[in-house]
């Protein structure tokens, strides 16, 4: 038995991604165990149920060990089905919904899908959403006083994630614009962001953990050089730094704890 690999499975009616970002948060805790994630998404009738629990307990028997469940499905008779598998299965829901039942003296509605309500909310966070797709990467430079974030820094750094992050999760519009060599050797910001000072925030990374990510996806290249990457992380820091931005080494960090963070420095509002 090899208690260094484990398979969690995150469980939900819908997206996953409630599941997803508590599951992650707490395997995030046991640092020397390397775990096979698998979300399993709109898990919403007793036959998709069953399927699951197939899979967990394949998941079971292939690793030679129980698979970790974290669930967020709300209906009683789905959750009894899951509780079958061979899984540790933790129900993140009833882990709060039954202490606070007890504590405000009624029922919960136990409605699907309520977190992710089609209201003015979730309107906003999908437009958030648009606009963080349509000034991806530097893609487009109209509306991008709109943005309540703009997101700079070497190519590979994490801006995109980042962006499209904080655009999901917390509804705000938030842009990326990467600094390319001309910007890089000149020390000045791209035209674009000109004027933009005090929504630029940004995002820096160790040479040898970017070079690494370039490597993957443009191995033998000049670009994913590590005598590149020293040089561009480097550059933009120095850069950041003279001209007042704000950053975060983001190497150690996830997705996560980067929009977090960013959230908190920058004062932003939900």
């Amino acid at each position: 038995m090899n208690n260094k690999h484990r398979t969690a499975f995150f469980i939900s009616d819908r997206t996953g991604l409630t599941a997803e970002v508590l599951g992650r948060s707490l395997l995030s805790q046991f640092e020397g165990i390397e775990f096979r994630r698998v979300t399993l998404r709109y898990v919403d009738t007793p036959d998709k149920a069953r399927d699951a629990v197939a899979e967990i307990n394949e998941a079971a028997l292939a690793d030679g060990q129980r698979p970790l469940v974290l669930s967020t499905l709300i209906a009683p008779a789905l959750r009894g089905i899951i509780g079958q598998g061979d899984a540790l299965v933790l129900d993140l829901f009833e882990m709060f919904i039954t202490p606070m039942e007890a504590e405000l003296g009624t029922l919960s509605s136990h409605a699907v899908g309520r977190s992710h309500g089609a209201g003015s909310s979730y309107t906003s966070r999908m437009d958030a959403v648009n606009f963080a797709l349509d000034h991806d990467d530097g893609g487009i430079s109209r509306n991008l006083e709109r943005a309540e974030i703009v997101l700079v820094g070497v190519s590979r750094c994490g801006k995109t994630p980042t962006s499209l992050y904080l655009a999901l999760q917390f509804g705000l519009y938030a842009a990326n614009y990467p600094l390319v060599e001309e910007d890089l050797s000149t020390g000045t910001l791209p035209l674009p962001l000109k004027g933009m000072r005090k929504k630029l925030y940004g995002l820096t990374i160790r040479p040898e953990r970017l070079q690494q990510i370039r490597a993957e996806r443009s191995p033998d290249s000049r670009y994913a050089t590590l005598e590149t990457c020293r040089r561009e992380v480097r550059q933009a820091e120095d850069m950041m730094q003279q001209l007042g931005i704000p950053f975060l080494d983001v190497t150690a960090m996830s997705v996560e704890e980067i929009a977090t963070t960013l959230v908190q420095q920058m004062a932003l509002k939900r």
